[in-house]
């Protein structure tokens, strides 16, 4: 229990230190009244890259890759309460002569939540999230590549309730106790097998612990926006195994239904691998907003 305390209090101090950061932007900004009702918002990107060679004496190979993404948000604002729904669907593909084609990116992110406003900006929260991806995902290394994981193989399922602190419109973070549950299928072994039962594999894992979840937006300029989403979570099993999301997006709107986005995410889960993921896509494409 002492442990669960020093690492939902290290989320606390790691949350309301990004808060701070922020006060002096903050407090010279006129507050806004708010506009309760329903507010929805879906955008959607569309990148593309094509390289074509025909007698370049100089080298080179044909390639091309695209890239989808849609990014929703459902929200309900009321006296009493709020309550947000999220989501993100990205995949893209390459292809480098006759290679044949590659994932390069592959996601599904859903997340509800939903706040009481018992204050002014510190509140209690319930949320779920879930992330999975859409296709199957192999291993490019091998000979002949190696698939390695599926639609829901693994997904990831956390419910948590604690308390959500929104001083504004750009910074909000939220900590609390949190269950999170691993759903495997033919990569079991991979993702959610427990590795003190030598004699089964499990397809389900469950585990409790402590989660931080921060949010930022900002409008760096007229045309540059900053969006980052931090989220910990740390078992009470496993104390060792913390799992970090973190994902940032710079996206700048340059004409109309063009855009330009630089992604970087960090990924560390040490189930399926012990040193930290990255993953940066830097892109030039189309965009429209449907809502």
């Amino acid at each position: 229990m002492m442990v669960l305390i020093r690492i939902s209090v290290s989320f606390i101090f790691f949350g309301f230190s990004l808060l701070y950061a922020n006060v002096e932007q903050t407090e010279s900004e006129k507050p806004k009244e708010p506009v309760y009702g329903w507010q929805n918002n879906l955008t959607g990107t569309l990148n593309l890259t094509q390289t074509a060679l025909s007698n370049w004496t100089t080298g080179g190979e044909n390639a091309w890759s695209w890239q989808v993404n849609l990014n929703g948000r459902i929200v309900e604002r009321q006296k009493n309460y709020k309550w947000v729904n999220a989501g993100k669907i990205t995949f893209g593909e390459s292809r480098v002569s006759n290679g044949g084609r590659k994932k390069t990116d592959d996601e599904i992110f859903l997340e509800t939540v939903y706040s009481l406003k018992v204050w002014k900006t510190f509140n209690p929260y319930a949320s779920i999230t879930m992330l999975t991806q859409l296709a199957p995902g192999y291993d490019y290394k091998t000979d002949p590549v190696t698939k390695i994981s599926d639609f829901l193989d693994p997904g990831y399922f956390k419910e948590s309730i604690g308390f959500d602190y929104e001083p504004n419109d750009h910074i909000k973070t939220r900590v609390g106790f949190a269950v999170r549950q691993t759903v495997a299928g033919a990569f079991a072994a991979r993702y959610s097998d427990d590795p003190e039962t030598k004699d089964t594999v499990e397809k389900f894992k469950n585990e409790w612990g402590a989660e931080s979840v921060t949010d930022v937006s900002l409008q760096l300029n007229n045309l540059i926006i900053y969006a980052s989403k931090l989220e910990i979570f740390s078992t009470v099993q496993r104390v060792d195994e913390v799992v970090v999301r973190w994902d940032n997006l710079f996206s700048a709107k340059i004409a109309e239904y063009i855009s330009v986005s630089f992604n970087f995410k960090l990924y560390y889960d040490k189930k399926g691998s012990v040193k930290r993921q990255l993953k940066q896509i830097l892109a030039v494409g189309l965009t429209h907003t449907f809502l």
